[in-house]
């Protein structure tokens, strides 16, 4: 379906910007935009009745960042700023295991090698970004196989997974009459495996159904029975997850 800028915003159930998707309630007497998060993590939009697609759709992305912080409550990733330095020794987490961080003149992007990370000098500077580009591209290759076994289960097997910066978020999804993808956070792939595998599950389901309905959370339970402990222990390792914060001395 086409959807023109200019026309009502209650045309449309939904309304999506980038990875948000934002249930439109009926029009009412309001006469200000507002962005609801419920206690689920879905998102719902009221607005007056004459807002049209393009000022709802700029309204979102400037509440961008502030709907984030209240996924973040709800999902549970985030917390305190979990912080960095790219010094000889500093930790770094791949799939539950932690790595000590080696500068290394020896490579010249980030490897994970005989049990230890290594950087060049020239690269702490941005280390961030490196290491970034290394979660990104390890994380996509070892997610591409990862994942078919639960999407044949739950009947995605043409699925496509993306690893990028979802900012809060561990994952999103939506459902589409074209081809399916499911986006993952770059930040996950510091998790133990069983728990990207619940954030696999979790995305997967939202191909079928974009909120958390009863008839969502049935769909990961068939396919996860112990999905809560997972979603539990979820929420404990989202408070000590690095996002990419360095320690202030290293911004300066």
């Amino acid at each position: 379906m086409t959807v023109v800028a200019d026309a009502p915003i209650h045309d449309l159930r939904e309304l999506v910007v980038g990875d948000l998707v934002l249930r439109v309630a009926p029009p009412g007497k309001r006469t200000t935009i507002q962005i609801t998060v419920e206690r689920d993590a879905s998102l719902g939009l009221k607005a007056p009745p004459d807002t049209t697609i393009e000022r709802a759709t700029q309204f979102v992305v400037a509440k961008r960042q502030w709907v984030y912080r209240k996924l973040a409550e709800k999902d549970a990733i985030g917390g305190p700023p979990v912080t960095k330095q790219f010094v000889e020794g500093e930790g770094f987490t791949y799939l539950g295991r932690s790595y000590r961080l080696a500068i290394s003149e020896q490579t010249t992007e980030v490897r994970l090698e005989r049990g230890r990370f290594h950087i060049n000098p020239a690269q702490t500077a941005q280390g961030t970004a490196a290491m970034r580009r290394w979660y990104i591209a390890t994380g996509t290759r070892w997610l591409q196989k990862r994942i078919r076994p639960w999407a044949t289960r739950m009947g995605n097997d043409t699925v496509s997974v993306t690893v990028r910066d979802l900012g809060y978020r561990w994952g999103s999804a939506r459902p589409t009459e074209g081809p399916q993808r499911i986006n993952v956070h770059w930040a996950a792939f510091q998790l133990p495996p069983s728990l990207i595998d619940y954030i696999c599950v979790h995305e997967l389901a939202h191909l079928h159904e974009a909120n958390h309905t009863p008839d969502f959370w049935a769909k990961v339970a068939r396919t996860m029975p112990t999905y809560e402990t997972q979603k539990t222990k979820l929420a404990a390792y989202g408070k000590t997850t690095w996002l990419g914060a360095v320690t202030e001395r290293q911004t300066k």
